[in-house]
């Protein structure tokens, strides 16, 4: 049913972009015979808003992955560098929350694991919208920040990393068999706030799946049995988003730049001295606003990021 919804919401918008262009082809010659200035200048404003919708429904149209309309995890880890690369995986982490609160996306705490004076080491978050997987899935990477560091008595410039990863929630009509024998199940105490009770029983749950090395964990839920089966959901996610990377280097031909990993991968740099510029390395894009984007207004990196699959040819242009 949601899939129906969203082919019928996809061709209802194709349809009234015809319409509206074929009655603005009308209204323009009537208004050209009488020599109705007024009217064609409502005629040209119709047709820039008509133009706006149409790039918005090419957005719309790129977002057609099977998993794309799904939510997803966010998971943010500091670099090394200490506090600094802490403070700087924290402000990530609001970075997105703000975004999606202003999208009317729900956020779910996962786990986090706070930094020795500040910031946080990783934390994870559920994001819940629609399209939340499909509008994010470009933020994984690795995020640079050039700063005056506000740790440092002697006000030096420093360069922060922290990464990025960003998988999607799967649901029922996607099955992934994960053998029991091949994870190992860890349980600790889950740190930070929560009471007495979260604080002294083993309620987090770790699982690592020996085959493919990746490390899962949940500490949100105060009992173990929902930690774990968090925690099992995110494993088959993880697992998942893993074979859709591996289709994609394959179908794109791009294994080789597919294997980098680690800091070199950088996405973005955020510039706060001596300049103020936010950059896309991929796309481009950059903005002085660095106070709103670091508010969590993105929404322009995303699009160009969605826009970038077409090529230059293929989107929809603005009128002279």
């Amino acid at each position: 049913m949601r899939e129906r919804t969203r082919l019928e919401t996809g061709m209802n918008d194709i349809r009234e972009l015809e319409r509206e262009a074929s009655d603005a082809v009308e209204l323009w010659e009537m208004a050209e015979a009488e020599g109705d200035k007024g009217a064609l200048a409502e005629v040209a404003a119709s047709v820039r808003a008509a133009v706006e919708k149409a790039k918005d429904a090419e957005l719309k149209a790129l977002l057609s992955g099977e998993v794309d309309a799904n939510d997803c995890y966010i998971e943010i880890n500091a670099g090394a560098g200490g506090t600094e690369s802490q403070d700087w995986a924290s402000m990530l982490r609001r970075m997105y929350v703000r975004y999606a609160n202003a999208r009317g996306w729900k956020i779910e705490e996962i786990d986090e694991h706070g930094g020795e004076t500040a910031g946080i080491k990783s934390a994870t978050m559920l994001i819940k919208g629609e399209y939340a997987y499909g509008w994010l899935k470009s933020e994984s990477g690795v995020h640079r920040l050039v700063r005056i560091s506000p740790y440092d008595s002697n006000a030096r410039r420093h360069t922060s990393f922290a990464s990025v990863w960003v998988y999607p929630v799967i649901d029922d009509t996607i099955v992934v068999d994960i053998k029991e024998s091949d994870v190992r199940t860890d349980t600790y105490r889950a740190s930070g706030a929560g009471g007495q009770h979260i604080n002294k029983t083993d309620s987090a749950v770790r699982l690592t799946h020996a085959p493919t090395g990746i490390v899962v964990a949940v500490q949100a839920e105060r009992s173990q049995h929902k930690n774990r089966a968090k925690a099992w959901d995110m494993l088959r996610a993880r697992i998942y988003e893993m074979e859709l990377k591996k289709r994609e280097a394959v179908a794109q031909a791009e294994a080789d730049s597919k294997t980098e990993i680690g800091w070199g991968r950088q996405i973005r740099s955020y510039v706060l001295q001596p300049y103020q510029m936010v950059k896309d390395l991929r796309t481009g894009v950059e903005t002085s606003d660095t106070g709103g984007v670091l508010d969590g207004d993105i929404e322009a990196f995303l699009q160009a990021s969605l826009s970038h699959k077409l090529g230059p040819e293929s989107t929809v242009e603005d009128l002279d």
